[in-house]
Protein backbone atom coordinates (compact mmCIF):
# COMPACT_ATOMS: atom_id res chain seq x y z
CA UNK A 1 0.00 0.00 0.00
CA UNK A 2 1.23 3.36 -1.02
CA UNK A 3 2.63 5.73 2.25
CA UNK A 4 0.30 8.61 2.64
CA UNK A 5 2.66 12.27 2.52
CA UNK A 6 2.06 12.73 6.27
CA UNK A 7 3.72 9.14 6.99
CA UNK A 8 6.33 10.13 4.80
CA UNK A 9 7.50 12.89 6.29
CA UNK A 10 7.61 10.71 9.74
CA UNK A 11 11.20 10.99 11.41
CA UNK A 12 11.29 6.99 10.98
CA UNK A 13 11.87 7.62 7.30
CA UNK A 14 15.05 9.68 7.67
CA UNK A 15 18.27 8.39 8.24
CA UNK A 16 21.27 9.64 10.29
CA UNK A 17 23.59 11.52 8.02
CA UNK A 18 20.26 12.19 5.53
CA UNK A 19 20.17 15.44 3.49
CA UNK A 20 17.95 16.87 1.63
CA UNK A 21 16.69 19.88 -0.31
CA UNK A 22 12.89 20.87 0.42
CA UNK A 23 10.99 23.34 -1.84
CA UNK A 24 11.86 26.35 0.79
CA UNK A 25 14.58 25.20 3.00
CA UNK A 26 17.33 22.09 3.85
CA UNK A 27 16.92 18.76 6.02
CA UNK A 28 20.05 17.92 7.64
CA UNK A 29 20.53 15.39 9.51
CA UNK A 30 24.90 14.73 8.87
CA UNK A 31 27.25 14.18 11.99
CA UNK A 32 24.54 12.70 14.37
CA UNK A 33 26.87 12.32 16.99
CA UNK A 34 28.13 16.18 16.94
CA UNK A 35 31.98 14.24 15.76
CA UNK A 36 33.96 16.62 13.18
CA UNK A 37 31.40 19.54 14.39
CA UNK A 38 34.95 21.97 15.25
CA UNK A 39 35.49 22.54 11.95
CA UNK A 40 31.90 24.53 11.74
CA UNK A 41 33.55 26.89 14.60
CA UNK A 42 37.07 28.38 15.59
CA UNK A 43 36.97 29.34 18.79
CA UNK A 44 40.04 31.10 21.02
CA UNK A 45 40.97 33.53 18.51
CA UNK A 46 40.80 36.30 21.42
CA UNK A 47 43.10 34.80 24.56
CA UNK A 48 42.82 37.72 26.91
CA UNK A 49 39.77 40.20 26.13
CA UNK A 50 40.71 42.58 28.59
CA UNK A 51 43.45 43.70 26.15
CA UNK A 52 41.37 44.00 23.41
CA UNK A 53 40.68 47.95 22.96
CA UNK A 54 38.22 49.99 20.30
CA UNK A 55 41.32 51.39 18.52
CA UNK A 56 43.03 48.19 17.64
CA UNK A 57 40.05 46.48 15.97
CA UNK A 58 37.74 49.33 14.75
CA UNK A 59 33.80 49.40 15.09
CA UNK A 60 31.54 47.53 13.36
CA UNK A 61 30.24 47.92 9.63
CA UNK A 62 27.15 49.61 9.46
CA UNK A 63 24.53 48.17 6.58
CA UNK A 64 23.37 51.97 5.08
CA UNK A 65 20.97 50.71 2.24
CA UNK A 66 17.02 51.07 2.87
CA UNK A 67 14.15 48.61 1.81
CA UNK A 68 12.25 50.86 -0.38
CA UNK A 69 9.28 49.53 1.24
CA UNK A 70 10.67 51.33 4.12
CA UNK A 71 11.49 54.76 2.02
CA UNK A 72 8.40 54.58 0.87
CA UNK A 73 6.76 54.36 4.10
CA UNK A 74 8.68 57.33 5.67
CA UNK A 75 7.75 59.50 2.69
CA UNK A 76 3.92 59.41 4.43
CA UNK A 77 4.11 58.45 7.61
CA UNK A 78 7.90 60.19 8.79
CA UNK A 79 10.85 58.19 10.71
CA UNK A 80 9.83 54.61 10.83
CA UNK A 81 9.73 53.36 14.56
CA UNK A 82 11.86 50.71 15.95
CA UNK A 83 9.14 48.38 16.50
CA UNK A 84 7.65 48.94 13.10
CA UNK A 85 10.60 48.86 11.02
CA UNK A 86 11.00 44.89 13.01
CA UNK A 87 7.27 44.08 11.71
CA UNK A 88 7.93 45.07 8.34
CA UNK A 89 11.06 42.92 8.48
CA UNK A 90 9.32 40.06 10.14
CA UNK A 91 6.82 39.78 7.22
CA UNK A 92 9.11 40.68 4.51
CA UNK A 93 11.80 37.78 5.41
CA UNK A 94 8.84 35.41 6.19
CA UNK A 95 7.49 35.70 2.80
CA UNK A 96 11.05 34.91 1.08
CA UNK A 97 11.27 31.68 4.17
CA UNK A 98 7.94 30.20 2.28
CA UNK A 99 8.77 30.32 -1.25
CA UNK A 100 8.72 27.37 -3.13
CA UNK A 101 12.36 28.82 -4.68
CA UNK A 102 12.99 26.30 -7.72
CA UNK A 103 9.45 26.98 -8.85
CA UNK A 104 10.05 31.26 -8.34
CA UNK A 105 13.13 30.93 -9.95
CA UNK A 106 11.73 29.12 -12.89
CA UNK A 107 9.09 31.50 -13.43
CA UNK A 108 11.31 34.72 -13.22
CA UNK A 109 13.70 33.60 -15.62
CA UNK A 110 10.68 32.44 -17.56
CA UNK A 111 9.49 36.12 -17.14
CA UNK A 112 12.74 37.63 -18.15
CA UNK A 113 13.13 35.92 -22.00
CA UNK A 114 9.67 37.25 -22.18
CA UNK A 115 10.50 40.63 -21.63
CA UNK A 116 13.95 40.43 -23.43
CA UNK A 117 11.45 38.79 -26.29
CA UNK A 118 9.34 41.85 -26.41
CA UNK A 119 12.10 44.38 -25.81
CA UNK A 120 10.51 45.71 -22.34
CA UNK A 121 14.17 46.54 -21.13
CA UNK A 122 12.35 48.01 -17.79
CA UNK A 123 10.55 44.65 -17.53
CA UNK A 124 14.17 43.26 -18.14
CA UNK A 125 16.01 44.73 -15.34
CA UNK A 126 13.10 44.12 -12.94
CA UNK A 127 13.21 40.91 -13.42
CA UNK A 128 16.75 40.16 -13.43
CA UNK A 129 17.03 42.12 -10.07
CA UNK A 130 14.32 39.33 -9.15
CA UNK A 131 16.47 36.43 -10.73
CA UNK A 132 19.36 37.31 -8.98
CA UNK A 133 17.60 37.91 -5.49
CA UNK A 134 15.78 34.57 -5.74
CA UNK A 135 19.52 32.63 -6.90
CA UNK A 136 21.47 34.18 -3.90
CA UNK A 137 18.73 33.38 -1.52
CA UNK A 138 18.31 29.90 -3.07
CA UNK A 139 22.20 29.55 -2.40
CA UNK A 140 22.48 31.42 0.98
CA UNK A 141 19.32 29.49 2.77
CA UNK A 142 18.93 26.39 0.74
CA UNK A 143 21.91 25.25 -0.61
CA UNK A 144 24.63 26.37 1.84
CA UNK A 145 21.99 26.16 4.82
CA UNK A 146 23.55 29.24 6.20
CA UNK A 147 20.88 31.00 8.10
CA UNK A 148 19.47 27.86 9.81
CA UNK A 149 23.14 26.18 10.22
CA UNK A 150 22.32 23.07 11.81
CA UNK A 151 25.48 22.01 12.43
CA UNK A 152 27.43 25.22 12.85
CA UNK A 153 24.71 26.32 15.52
CA UNK A 154 25.15 22.57 17.41
CA UNK A 155 28.89 23.05 17.63
CA UNK A 156 28.11 26.45 19.61
CA UNK A 157 25.83 24.78 21.68
CA UNK A 158 27.53 22.02 22.55
CA UNK A 159 29.19 20.41 25.93
CA UNK A 160 27.64 22.22 28.32
CA UNK A 161 26.62 21.62 31.49
CA UNK A 162 22.92 21.87 31.61
CA UNK A 163 19.99 19.05 32.37
CA UNK A 164 16.71 20.27 31.41
CA UNK A 165 17.39 24.04 31.27
CA UNK A 166 15.04 26.54 31.11
CA UNK A 167 15.17 28.84 28.25
CA UNK A 168 14.72 32.21 27.11
CA UNK A 169 15.21 33.23 23.76
CA UNK A 170 15.00 37.36 23.22
CA UNK A 171 13.96 38.64 20.34
CA UNK A 172 12.87 34.72 18.74
CA UNK A 173 11.43 35.21 15.72
CA UNK A 174 10.67 31.64 14.06
CA UNK A 175 12.46 30.37 17.30
CA UNK A 176 14.35 27.97 15.60
CA UNK A 177 18.08 28.09 17.30
CA UNK A 178 15.75 27.90 20.87
CA UNK A 179 14.43 24.48 19.02
CA UNK A 180 17.75 22.83 18.10
CA UNK A 181 18.76 23.96 21.74
CA UNK A 182 16.11 22.00 23.14
CA UNK A 183 17.13 18.96 21.13
CA UNK A 184 20.34 18.63 22.46
CA UNK A 185 19.33 19.64 25.75
CA UNK A 186 15.74 17.69 26.16
CA UNK A 187 13.16 18.24 28.82
CA UNK A 188 13.45 21.54 30.49
CA UNK A 189 11.62 24.19 28.46
CA UNK A 190 11.75 27.21 26.59
CA UNK A 191 10.49 31.02 26.57
CA UNK A 192 10.02 32.91 23.41
CA UNK A 193 9.66 36.50 23.38
CA UNK A 194 8.76 38.47 20.72
CA UNK A 195 6.60 42.07 20.77
CA UNK A 196 5.84 41.80 17.47
CA UNK A 197 2.87 39.09 17.28
CA UNK A 198 2.84 38.01 14.12
CA UNK A 199 6.56 36.03 15.21
CA UNK A 200 4.17 34.27 16.92
CA UNK A 201 1.67 33.32 14.93
CA UNK A 202 3.13 32.96 11.46
CA UNK A 203 7.19 32.94 11.86
CA UNK A 204 6.70 30.03 14.70
CA UNK A 205 3.27 29.46 14.13
CA UNK A 206 4.15 29.02 10.29
CA UNK A 207 7.57 26.66 11.21
CA UNK A 208 7.43 23.24 9.70
CA UNK A 209 5.80 20.97 12.22
CA UNK A 210 7.91 17.93 10.70
CA UNK A 211 11.25 19.83 10.36
CA UNK A 212 13.82 17.55 12.02
CA UNK A 213 16.19 18.53 14.54
CA UNK A 214 19.40 16.53 15.62
CA UNK A 215 19.53 15.82 19.47
CA UNK A 216 20.00 13.46 22.24
CA UNK A 217 17.65 10.58 23.47
CA UNK A 218 17.48 11.17 27.64
CA UNK A 219 16.75 7.77 27.98
CA UNK A 220 19.87 6.07 26.16
CA UNK A 221 22.27 9.07 25.44
CA UNK A 222 22.42 8.30 21.56
CA UNK A 223 20.79 10.79 18.75
CA UNK A 224 17.08 11.58 18.48
CA UNK A 225 15.35 13.44 16.02
CA UNK A 226 13.30 16.15 17.30
CA UNK A 227 10.18 18.30 16.13
CA UNK A 228 8.20 21.42 17.25
CA UNK A 229 5.30 19.47 18.48
CA UNK A 230 7.03 17.72 20.76
CA UNK A 231 9.00 20.40 22.62
CA UNK A 232 8.34 22.39 25.83
CA UNK A 233 7.20 25.83 24.02
CA UNK A 234 5.60 29.12 26.07
CA UNK A 235 5.55 32.02 23.40
CA UNK A 236 5.25 35.70 24.70
CA UNK A 237 4.33 38.59 22.79
CA UNK A 238 6.23 41.53 24.81
CA UNK A 239 8.34 44.07 24.57
CA UNK A 240 11.80 42.69 26.51
CA UNK A 241 11.67 45.79 28.64
CA UNK A 242 8.82 44.78 30.30
CA UNK A 243 9.28 41.10 31.15
CA UNK A 244 8.64 40.40 34.76
CA UNK A 245 11.27 37.13 34.79
CA UNK A 246 13.48 37.20 37.75
CA UNK A 247 17.09 35.43 37.38
CA UNK A 248 15.00 32.06 37.02
CA UNK A 249 16.95 30.93 33.37
CA UNK A 250 19.75 28.71 33.41
CA UNK A 251 20.46 30.22 29.64
CA UNK A 252 19.41 32.97 27.82
CA UNK A 253 19.59 33.33 23.89
CA UNK A 254 19.90 36.12 21.27
CA UNK A 255 19.98 35.82 17.30
CA UNK A 256 20.93 38.27 15.74
CA UNK A 257 19.90 41.17 18.37
CA UNK A 258 22.99 42.84 19.35
CA UNK A 259 23.69 44.25 15.80
CA UNK A 260 20.36 46.01 15.48
CA UNK A 261 21.55 48.91 18.46
CA UNK A 262 23.25 52.04 18.38
CA UNK A 263 26.26 52.02 20.45
CA UNK A 264 24.34 53.96 23.07
CA UNK A 265 21.71 51.03 23.40
CA UNK A 266 24.27 47.84 23.41
CA UNK A 267 24.74 47.91 27.22
CA UNK A 268 21.34 47.99 27.63
CA UNK A 269 20.84 44.84 25.57
CA UNK A 270 23.64 43.25 27.17
CA UNK A 271 22.02 43.49 30.94
CA UNK A 272 18.91 42.11 29.74
CA UNK A 273 21.02 38.60 29.03
CA UNK A 274 22.04 39.12 32.66
CA UNK A 275 18.61 40.34 33.77
CA UNK A 276 17.06 36.84 33.62
CA UNK A 277 19.98 34.38 34.24
CA UNK A 278 20.37 31.88 37.41
CA UNK A 279 23.95 32.12 39.01
CA UNK A 280 26.30 30.01 36.66
CA UNK A 281 23.35 30.28 33.45
CA UNK A 282 24.74 30.50 30.02
CA UNK A 283 24.36 33.58 27.64
CA UNK A 284 24.76 32.61 24.12
CA UNK A 285 24.69 35.42 21.58
CA UNK A 286 25.35 35.33 17.84
CA UNK A 287 25.18 38.00 15.12
CA UNK A 288 25.50 38.28 11.45
CA UNK A 289 29.85 38.42 10.59
CA UNK A 290 31.64 41.25 8.98
CA UNK A 291 32.67 39.89 5.85
CA UNK A 292 32.81 40.59 1.97
CA UNK A 293 29.81 38.15 1.14
CA UNK A 294 27.46 39.37 4.19
CA UNK A 295 27.74 43.17 2.99
CA UNK A 296 26.66 41.98 -0.36
CA UNK A 297 24.11 39.87 0.43
CA UNK A 298 22.90 42.85 2.82
CA UNK A 299 22.98 45.23 -0.50
CA UNK A 300 21.11 42.87 -2.88
CA UNK A 301 19.00 41.93 -0.63
CA UNK A 302 17.98 45.12 0.51
CA UNK A 303 14.33 45.24 -0.21
CA UNK A 304 14.34 42.02 1.85
CA UNK A 305 16.28 42.72 4.77
CA UNK A 306 16.87 46.46 5.55
CA UNK A 307 14.47 47.94 7.52
CA UNK A 308 16.05 48.28 10.76
CA UNK A 309 19.63 49.87 11.92
CA UNK A 310 21.99 46.76 11.05
CA UNK A 311 25.42 46.41 11.91
CA UNK A 312 28.07 43.56 10.77
CA UNK A 313 30.68 42.69 13.35
CA UNK A 314 33.79 40.80 13.09
CA UNK A 315 34.28 37.91 16.52
CA UNK A 316 36.49 40.60 18.10
CA UNK A 317 33.89 43.14 18.11
CA UNK A 318 31.09 40.96 19.04
CA UNK A 319 32.96 39.62 21.78
CA UNK A 320 34.27 43.05 23.21
CA UNK A 321 30.75 44.29 23.36
CA UNK A 322 30.31 41.34 25.32
CA UNK A 323 33.50 41.53 27.47
CA UNK A 324 32.34 45.40 28.53
CA UNK A 325 29.09 44.41 29.41
CA UNK A 326 30.34 42.37 32.23
CA UNK A 327 30.64 39.06 30.86
CA UNK A 328 33.00 36.55 31.01
CA UNK A 329 33.61 34.81 27.20
CA UNK A 330 33.66 31.12 27.36
CA UNK A 331 33.71 30.11 23.84
CA UNK A 332 33.75 32.94 20.91
CA UNK A 333 33.89 32.06 17.01
CA UNK A 334 32.26 31.91 13.60
CA UNK A 335 29.64 29.46 11.89
CA UNK A 336 28.82 30.23 8.37
CA UNK A 337 27.45 33.03 8.38
CA UNK A 338 26.99 34.38 11.74
CA UNK A 339 29.96 35.02 15.05
CA UNK A 340 28.98 33.26 18.05
CA UNK A 341 29.75 33.72 21.60
CA UNK A 342 29.14 31.58 24.89
CA UNK A 343 29.24 33.52 27.97
CA UNK A 344 28.43 33.93 31.77
CA UNK A 345 28.31 36.92 33.64
CA UNK A 346 31.95 37.94 35.59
Amino acid sequence: MAMREEEMMHPAVYEFGYTELKPSYRIDLRNPTNKNLDQFINANQVLDWSQVTWKAIGKPYEVKSVARSKKEWEKENGDMSAKTSWEFFNKSFHEWFVKDVPAELSQAKKEMRRHLARFKLGDVKEALGETIRLSIWNYVHRISDGIWDPRGKRALFEGLDLQKPRILFLGAAEGYEAMQFYAMYPGGEVVMVDYDEFCATDRFGHFPERYPFLGINPSSGHPKVWHKEKMNIEYVIDDIRNLSFGKEFDVVISVGLLEHFPDRYKQEVMDWHRKFLKPGGYAIMTTPRSQLKSKLFYEIMADVMNHTYRELMDIRQMGLYVYEGGFEILRHGYIKVHNGIVARPR
